[in-house]
């Protein structure tokens, strides 16, 4: 049986564009609207929320991740950022209102948690997995070799700009719409308010009398711009476990989740 926690990491009922080709800036958005069931009436917003700060600075040609084949587009300040900011705000709304909505007794800090499950960077990088912008983000052809297009950090932030460019294009109800389809229904069917998993583990140490969890960071690998962390997290006389994220409090949260795991008997 899916726990709460599961429910809150599937969160998607869109179809999964594949593929690793390179794809031209119309089928690119062609291929998005299909996804969201509109048609933008500036599809330059669209575009531009594909467009990485690597190849709005790198004035890549017009294909998607640094492809050639088509004239200059990328100039600085064409990038994402603005439309990820405010994407960023926007989806933060939706979630807020779709939680007030769905529990009206419950209180603050619960949906607090709430919201915070549904709308983390984990998240945000799997919607736009299911969109297919892992292979449509424009990337510089250095960001693209190191693994941007899997870079979790990146997709959210793609996820974001691209809710940003809808709520530009169409308003708020029809971002307001499409949040909903995807995440609606997992909303609705998570029974309790879930934990963090460092809460978690810190709540039940600390009942248990064992002390707080500490956490360090014992590797780090690949490049500056998209560098991976690896944290370990002891406690008492447990055995440690490890975890890994692109950034240490991501890590740190694997690491606890996997002594979770390893404990057995802690609810999220």
């Amino acid at each position: 049986m899916a726990t709460d926690s599961d429910q809150s990491r599937s969160l998607l009922t869109v179809k999964s564009v594949g593929g690793d080709a390179v794809v031209a800036d119309d089928d690119a958005v062609a291929q998005i609207e299909a996804q969201l069931g509109y048609h933008f009436k500036q599809p330059e917003r669209l575009l531009r929320a594909l467009t990485h700060a690597s190849a709005g600075l790198a004035a890549q040609g017009g294909g998607l991740g640094g492809g050639a084949g088509g004239a200059p587009v990328h100039n600085k300040g064409q990038d994402y950022e603005r439309l990820e900011f405010l994407g960023d705000r926007v989806v933060n709304l939706i979630i807020a209102d779709l939680l007030y909505k769905a529990f009206p007794h419950e209180k603050e800090g619960d949906m607090a948690r709430r919201h915070t499950a549904f709308v983390r960077g984990e998240n945000l990088a799997l919607a736009a997995r299911s969109l297919g912008l892992d292979r449509l983000v424009r990337l510089s052809d250095a960001e693209k070799a190191a693994g941007g297009g899997q870079n979790d950090n990146i997709l959210a932030d793609t996820m974001e700009a691209l809710l940003g460019a809808l709520y530009l294009d169409a308003g708020f109800d029809r971002v307001h719409e499409f949040v909903k389809g995807m995440m609606g229904e997992a909303l609705l069917h998570m029974t309790r308010p879930p934990m963090d998993p460092k809460t978690a583990l810190q709540e039940w140490s600390q009942a248990k009398g064992l002390g707080l969890p500490e956490y360090t960071m014992v590797g780090r690998k690949g490049p500056d711009h998209a560098p991976e962390f690896v944290m370990e997290v002891t406690l008492g006389g447990l055995e440690p476990a490890l975890g890994s994220g692109t950034s240490k409090r991501a890590a740190e949260k694997q690491a606890a989740q996997a002594l979770i795991d390893q404990i057995g008997d802690i609810e999220l």
